[in-house]
């Protein structure tokens, strides 16, 4: 018996086992599906691709896309501790003030999250009216340096958008290098940054390798969990709340099997309905990346990072290519000048990225393009069986909306206005596989024929329909929901940032605690 069970050691999850159990006279049981960080590939920035579909991938991908003929999409998600903050490219950006204000709930504008951006935060350039400075999650400039990266920024700049050396300062529009969940070179998740320093505290049991069936309800309370490790069955109790931070397509998939979720599909499937709660599942958001992939002759990619040389470099200084987290710069850019705010973030690495992630560089490329930040279409996930260790069935449903594919026929004509400038032109010379045209017909079919996900889902679980403003889900007692998919809209940006604040101002809400002191004014990418 504890008195929490958390599911799930990931962005969320970590976070909160770190906060719930510096009370000492509770007790905190975090559950995680996949093993312990201690792949070394983990903690090698560049390595990040390398861990996909492997035993620290849950390896997802969508049911057929209606609208990108009938493609499926590789969905990497951590199964680690750590989760996908384990296995991602360490971005750190938080998104847009109006992102948190449209959602519209209680407690949960800009304003009232800033204080919680930034008590996580350890920002290598200092404290300030966006930053925070001291606390477990490092936030460090990158250390690669690939001069590709900084001829892009260049060619942004020579194509009339300004530069930006802040995504998360005064403004979120233009173009720059990213800041990044690193620490000396070396990947800062939030196993790193929230769980390792905590390991030794007697009140707090972390459970691996354990994958979590089922939440167990009883009189309309949830009062603990059932999984399975191996064939040993193990069933963990919780005195005061169970907690799904199992992410995105996880966490519905728990509430589905646990008989939370459309009585007309867990009836089809034989599960006992809890609650009939059509809205578990639904809502599903992401961001799609269409790439621009560039082969040159330079031999400065991704592709000789591993050489000797940059091995010692990256043990002795945690600097050069090894550091490097894939996308080092991109930018925030408005398609319409009548829009509020950013509609699309650009992201360049210096390395050929192809098959949604899944191709092997043959050559030294040149790798970017827009990611869409505002999409209007919107998916579900959905038990495919009732077997609990069957995957989801997720279907993004991707360009449903045509406004969409509009965003992403503009966001192309400014992405090859920028590969066309002079400080691009000795690494843009020969594109791969580009579009026949740039016509509006062959930018379409492009980005039907390259679109991916870039890996950032959410709004499954979301706040006002699935759980309320203190993420309790509706219907049900002791059982909340702590993760990115209780957000009502994807935000406008990476999501492991703000997953993180979520978690970070549900572990006060759980403990009753008022917000931090901090509440600084002004708001970062207030524009």
């Amino acid at each position: 018996m504890y008195d929490y069970v958390i599911v799930g050691g990931g962005s969320a999850g970590a976070v909160l086992a770190a906060r719930l159990s510096e009370d000492p006279q509770v007790t905190v049981c975090l559950v995680e599906a996949g093993p312990v960080d201690s792949a070394e590939q983990i903690h090698v920035p560049a390595a990040f691709a390398k861990l996909f579909r492997t035993r620290l991938d849950w390896d997802y991908d969508t049911h057929d896309e209606p609208h990108l003929n009938r493609r499926r999409l590789y969905l990497p998600r951590g199964r680690v501790l750590g989760g996908t903050s384990s296995i991602n490219t360490q971005i750190y950006i938080r998104g847009n003030r109006a992102d948190y204000d449209a959602w519209d709930q209680p407690g949960w504008s800009f304003e009232e999250l800033l204080p919680y951006f930034k008590r996580s935060e350890d920002n290598e350039r200092g404290a300030d009216a966006f930053h925070g400075a001291g606390g477990p999650l490092a936030v460090s400039d990158g250390r690669a340096e690939n001069p590709m990266s900084t001829a892009f920024v260049e060619a942004a700049v020579e194509a009339g958008y300004t530069a930006n050396d802040d995504f998360n300062g005064a403004t979120q529009d233009g173009f720059g290098a990213f800041q990044l969940n690193q620490r000396d070179g070396r990947r800062a998740s939030t196993a790193t940054a929230f769980l390792h320093p905590v390991l030794d505290r007697p009140n707090l049991t972390v459970e691996t390798n354990l994958q979590v069936h089922r939440v167990l309800i009883e009189g309309g309370r949830a009062v603990g969990v059932t999984g399975h490790r191996l064939d040993e069955l193990i069933t963990l109790r919780a005195e005061r709340e169970v907690i799904l931070s199992a992410g995105t397509y996880n966490s519905p998939q728990l509430l589905q099997l646990s008989g939370i979720g459309p009585a007309a599909l867990l009836g089809a499937l034989g599960i006992p309905v809890v609650l009939d709660q059509p809205l578990v599942g639904q809502n599903l958001q992401d961001h799609v990346l269409i790439p621009l992939v560039y082969p040159h002759e330079h031999p400065i990619s991704m592709l000789a990072a591993g050489t000797p040389e940059n091995f010692q470099r990256f043990l002795a200084e945690g600097r050069g290519p090894l550091t490097s987290n894939g996308p080092e710069v991109g930018g925030f850019v408005r398609t319409d000048a009548s829009l509020d705010a950013p509609d699309v973030e650009y992201l360049a690495a210096p390395v050929m990225f192809t098959d949604g992630g899944l191709g092997v560089p043959t050559a030294h490329a040149f790798t970017f393009g827009p990611s869409l930040l505002t999409p209007r279409s919107s998916g579900s996930v959905g038990l495919a069986s009732e077997d609990p260790t069957a995957k989801p069935r997720i279907q993004h449903n991707y360009f449903a909306d045509e406004a969409d594919l509009d965003t992403a026929v503009a966001a192309l004509r400014i992405a090859l206005d920028i590969a066309g400038q002079k400080a691009l032109s000795p690494y843009t010379g020969t594109p791969y596989l580009p579009p026949a045209s740039t016509s509006d017909a062959d930018l379409r079919a492009y980005a039907l024929r390259v679109t991916h996900s870039i890996f950032h889902p959410t709004s499954t679980c979301a706040m006002g329909s699935v759980v309320d403003a203190e993420l309790k889900v509706l219907g049900v007692e002791g059982l909340r929901v702590v993760d990115a998919s209780v957000m009502p809209n994807v935000v406008r940006g990476n999501t492991n940032a703000p997953t993180i604040a979520i978690a970070e101002k549900a572990a006060d809400l759980i403990r009753g605690l008022r917000a931090p002191a901090d509440t600084a004014r002004g708001g970062a990418a207030a524009a």
